[in-house]
């Protein structure tokens, strides 16, 4: 009987299951290292811990040549780019480390990065910086070493390139895996990264069913309807982002001029009030589309959590905000 490719219920089902089992194995592991070594120590290896068991499950299985317990439960098994031989010992010790040991180093390198750049910014603002106790020989304190001596390395605007610059890297690679499990809803070949990137797929032991076509046309369907959501999402993202810029540089523009404190004639007015929401006297007198009147700095930092009136509650978006000069 002739093999043909796994579909996307099978390979999913598959993930589903080894995910059951590698937590199963993950809580013994914890368990375990828990009672031997005390919670506290345990809080400082957990991920190492998470890792160990991955190392183990996927060795155990994949590394040495076998189906996992998931691959066996819905009959497929793992072939490489020519679907007619099993993957060799290379690709697979490959796939093993891009799908267990490539993700703890990046989030251990994202989370040092962005901890390390905030400690600069707390310790050049004046703030304390928060101290981080590690053990000497775990692989974060490594990384933490190695990262702080490549930032010493930057020069200050440098280093204040890199805050946005890693927010948007974590930004991409969540974007990234939504794209990547939308194209495997349509194409149905790659459910994960590492199997994309060791050129991993499946095939199926039995036959097909009746209903095959019935499937591949639910699961296109379904990733199509999850990219539109993703461009709908961004375009969201960045039109707000595009709103928050326009509202920082018109503040930035109107920051400067002379306050009402500053205009004797203006404070002895009978129209002077105060903001609602410093409780001080309205600098910049700012409108809402409504027509209650806010500090332009107040009601612009307000918008950027709440797209509404403070008082009334009415929707509206930023650039309706009207700034009154000589008011």
């Amino acid at each position: 009987m002739p093999l043909v490719g796994a579909n996307q219920p099978q390979v999913i089902r598959s993930s589903q299951k080894d995910e059951y089992y590698q937590q199963c194995l993950r809580n013994n592991a914890n368990e375990a290292f828990q009672t031997l070594a005390g919670s506290k120590r345990w809080l400082h290896w957990r991920k190492e811990i998470q890792l160990l068991s991955d190392l183990a499950y996927y060795g155990l299985t994949t590394f040495s040549g076998y189906q996992t317990l998931g691959e066996e439960y819905v009959s497929i098994i793992q072939v490489d780019p020519t679907l007619r031989r099993v993957p060799s010992r290379i690709r697979r010790g490959a796939l093993v480390l891009l799908h267990s040991l490539f993700p703890y180093l990046l989030d251990k390198l994202l989370v040092c990065l962005e901890n390390e750049l905030e400690a600069g910014e707390e310790s050049q603002g004046g703030g304390i910086q928060r101290a981080t106790v590690a053990s000497p020989w775990s692989p974060g304190a490594w990384m933490r070493g190695w990262v702080r001596r490549a930032l010493g390395l930057l020069t200050e605007p440098q280093r204040r390139a890199c805050v946005p610059a890693v927010l948007a890297l974590q930004q991409g690679l969540s974007i990234l895996h939504r794209v990547h499990v939308a194209l495997f809803y349509i194409s149905g070949a790659f459910y994960h990264l590492g199997k994309r990137t060791a050129g991993v797929s499946y095939l199926r032991v039995r036959g097909v069913t009746g209903d095959e076509g019935d499937i591949q046309s639910s699961y296109r369907l379904l990733g199509v309807i999850s990219l539109m959501q993703l461009a709908l999402t961004l375009a969201l993202q960045l039109n707000n982002l595009r709103q928050r810029q326009r509202a920082r540089q018109e503040w930035r523009q109107h920051r400067n001029l002379p306050s009402r404190s500053q205009s004797v004639d203006e404070t002895d007015s009978p129209r002077a009030s105060r903001c609602i929401l410093c409780l001080e006297e309205r600098r910049h007198s700012t409108s809402t589309p409504c027509g209650h009147l806010f500090c332009w700095e107040c009601i612009t930092e307000w918008c950027n959590t709440k797209t509404e009136c403070p008082l009334c509650r009415e929707k509206f978006q930023p650039p309706r905000l009207v700034y009154l000069r000589n008011y």
